[in-house]
């Protein structure tokens, strides 16, 4: 039976594109370098930066924490506000809550703005805990925000045919075998379908409609 479901935000309950890349563009303006295409900054969407932007745009690591200095001065501000919540994420969250889950936020956002944007979007009301990654770099990695998460929630891996880890990209589905979670794959977001079943995916979820019908299955 399952009784903790937590789930990613970036791609999962809201749409962050505009801000997220809107962060990139001024912090790439900021340190001279060319700008790519809005789409090709897609990518960055889920993720952790720092590896990210040494990844992508081929930085040092010193460039790269310079670069997420400067987005995250932008995204403090300005970017966070620059999302969207999905059309009926909110009635499948109620739905889910309401079947007798409890609900966990584990996001690679940063915990601060991630809890400033689920207040903003009137999503926090449904969430037992809210934990995301630490600013010092820390807790980053989706599988050590997924710990905390659970030891939040009292719960912990040995409980891992309990829980659900639902995200649209791999990182999510990775971080739910670390601890033997079963894993959901979201469609509407930065992942996509191959990406998912490559990486593991217990189950795919098309559209955000049928995300409540897609847990209850499970258990």
């Amino acid at each position: 039976m399952v009784k903790y479901v937590l789930f990613d935000l970036d791609g999962t309950l809201t749409d962050p594109a505009e801000g997220i890349t809107s962060c990139i563009m001024f912090a790439l303006s900021k340190m001279g370098r060319d700008i790519p295409p809005r789409s090709e900054l897609y990518k960055f969407i889920g993720p952790p930066l720092v590896p990210s932007f040494m990844e992508f745009l081929g930085m040092t690591r010193e460039e790269a924490e310079e670069a997420l200095r400067l987005y995250r001065s932008r995204f403090s501000t300005i970017g966070w506000r620059e999302n969207r919540a999905y059309d009926g994420i909110h009635e499948q969250l109620r739905l889910i809550k309401d079947s007798g889950k409890r609900l966990a936020l584990a996001t690679s956002k940063p915990e601060q703005f991630a809890l400033n944007i689920m207040k903003e979007f009137s999503l926090a009301e449904y969430f037992d805990v809210i934990c995301g990654s630490s600013l010092d770099g820390s807790r980053v990695e989706k599988g050590d925000v997924i710990r905390y998460a659970l030891d939040t929630l009292g719960a912990s891996a040995s409980d891992g045919g309990e829980i659900i880890m639902i995200g649209d990209r791999k990182f999510d589905v990775i971080g739910a075998k670390e601890v033997g979670a079963t894993s959901i794959g979201v469609l509407w977001g930065y992942g996509d379908e191959r990406e998912l079943i490559e990486c593991g995916a217990n189950y795919i979820c098309r559209s955000v409609d049928s995300l409540a019908e897609c847990v209850a299955v499970i258990g």
